[in-house]
């Protein structure tokens, strides 16, 4: 029974900083990869960032020098550290990991950034 539970987001004016978190449970395995997807209304999802064990990361060019992606393994929990938040930020954010071959997603967590 893998749980993803999203937390974090909320309203933020233009420029402010917010820090989503993802943790897992009901599992066993170390969580490996970890990747945060957004969908705004009437966009596609993208892939916003990823970390893998060992430190490895990708960043979705929107976002590059502005979000960070981190993982604490030992909790079993991600992170995305959003700073400079833009209007165009705003979305629906998920969180998403594989755990033996299988893909889990979160319920999501609404950004909002508007003055």
């Amino acid at each position: 029974q893998v749980q993803l539970v999203e937390s974090g987001g909320g309203l933020v004016q233009p420029g402010g900083s917010l820090r989503l978190s993802c943790a897992v449970s009901g599992t066993a395995f170390t969580i490996y990869i970890m990747g945060w997807y957004r969908q705004a209304p009437g966009k596609e999802r993208e892939l916003v960032a990823q970390i893998i064990s060992g430190g490895s990361t990708y960043y979705a060019d929107s976002v590059k020098g502005r979000f960070t992606i981190s993982s604490d393994n030992a909790k079993n929990t991600g992170y995305l550290q959003m700073n400079s938040l833009k209007p165009e930020d705003t979305a629906v954010y998920y969180c998403t990991t594989n755990i033996a071959r299988v893909n889990y997603w979160g319920q999501g967590t609404q950004v909002t950034v508007s003055s």
